[in-house]
């Protein structure tokens, strides 16, 4: 049995003869984080459907009701014009090996051409045997701890899903979180700065007098680097007159 129709610009995932029915349900809960919904199952261990993928799967059991199940590898890679498989074992085949950055940019202009591209990730105990591999275009290999290679089945298909998504997303590398306010502004900062240097000077903090117009420009320079808010200016002026208003209580 076949899956559906090839739907958007995507590859399809296929499942080598996966053994546990979580692992099957984490790989499409893994999947459809980062937007990909082409899964393919060959030869599951424990039959189809399985109660155990779905409970897994959580909000992604609309892949595995999509899912093509298929008797073989090579009828699930039948249409692909360019098939990936995921090993970090050394198979004496001569393939390029890819990171799975690389491999998903690649696949990535593959698809921008029209061609269909298959993943193939292999069963829990041993991965992908050699006639598996030997179908594959090229190969994927995470670079993980040498001395402990073996990857989960989700997380691997998490880990090629999640660079899919980086190269057909643009991410951001970092961002600031508003929480309700916005940055301030040149002329709020510039009069929060007066507004301590009032206070300040007040206080008889510029000494000795030698010294103070050094100290002045300190504090600007501080001000201009501190990514401040507005709600952080209007915080930083209320405990300048809450203080003021305490001393003046204090002086009576």
């Amino acid at each position: 049995m076949s899956d559906k129709n090839w739907s958007g610009p995507q590859p399809a995932f296929v499942l080598v003869r996966p053994q546990m029915g979580e692992n099957i349900g984490g790989a499409a809960r893994a999947m459809w984080n980062f937007g990909l919904d082409r899964m393919r199952i060959v030869d599951p261990r424990d039959g189809w459907p399985n109660q155990k993928a779905v409970a897994m799967a959580s909000g992604a059991g609309r892949l595995l009701d999509e899912a093509g199940l298929y008797d073989d590898v090579p009828d699930a890679l039948a249409d692909c014009n360019y098939v990936f498989a995921t090993t970090a074992r050394h198979r004496g085949l001569t393939k390029p090996v890819m990171s799975p950055e690389r491999a998903m940019e690649h696949a990535r202009a593959l698809i921008a051409e029209g061609k269909k591209v298959g993943v193939m990730f292999g069963p829990e105990r041993s991965g992908l045997e050699n006639e598996d591999v030997a179908r594959a275009n090229a190969i994927i290999s995470v670079p993980v701890n040498p001395e402990f290679p073996s990857l989960n089945l989700a997380q691997c298909v998490l880990l090629t899903a999640y660079e899919w998504r980086r190269q057909s997303e643009t991410v951001v590398p970092e961002t600031v979180e508003m929480a309700k306010t916005e940055f301030a502004e040149g002329l709020e900062v510039e009069k929060l700065g007066d507004h301590f240097e009032q206070r300040l000077e007040d206080a008889g903090f510029f000494f000795p007098e030698a010294k103070a117009a050094n100290m002045k420009l300190n504090l600007r320079n501080m001000w201009a680097r501190m990514p401040l808010t507005r709600s952080d200016v209007q915080m930083l002026h209320g405990m300048l007159r809450q203080m003021v208003r305490w001393k003046e209580r204090g002086d009576e």
